[in-house]
């Protein structure tokens, strides 16, 4: 598959996911300003998770317009997904941090799932300073994008299946 291919199909699986978002807050029975400040962020998160995925794919669509193809694209591309994902981090460890989930993250599946994803964010960063150090390939910089999208695709499971707080 070309990277362009790959792209286009990550832009259209973002799309969905954040569409997938206001289909979450149509069929809540309260307004958003009235959520939990739990399900505030999970929605912040589904919608993080889907914004950001869609603008690297545009990034990567838009270089990979430019003929001849620049030597640099995919560590350039990496350099922007690291920086973005880590100004995502750093800002939604400090809204995690301000709540008072004592009881939320005490439960086991919220753990597990903090802890696995955690690890995984945490690897796709890695491999995106790789990708700048070392490889400048399409693969890094794309699998940085197809965590974000199983990110969102399980948080977007967890607040159809979890009830509200």
């Amino acid at each position: 598959m070309e990277p362009g291919e790959a792209l286009g199909i990550a832009a259209q699986i973002a799309v969905a996911l954040a569409g997938f978002a206001g289909v979450v807050v149509v069929f809540r029975r309260e307004a958003v300003h009235e959520w939990s400040e739990i399900d505030k962020l999970r929605l912040r998160l589904l919608l993080a998770n889907s914004i950001l995925p869609l603008g690297l794919s545009m990034l990567g669509l838009l270089l990979l317009t430019i003929k001849p193809m620049p030597p640099g694209i995919w560590r350039w591309c990496s350099g922007i997904a690291l920086v973005a994902n880590l100004s995502f981090v750093t800002v939604t460890t400090k809204m995690f941090r301000r709540l008072n989930l004592r009881n939320v993250q005490r439960a086991r599946v919220t753990r597990f799932m903090f802890y696995l994803f955690g690890a995984f964010g945490m690897a796709a960063m890695l491999l995106q300073v790789f990708n700048i150090a070392l490889l400048g390939a399409f693969w890094p910089f794309f699998a940085g994008i197809v965590y974000q999208l199983v990110t969102a695709m399980a948080q977007f499971a967890r607040m159809i299946l979890l009830l509200p707080d």
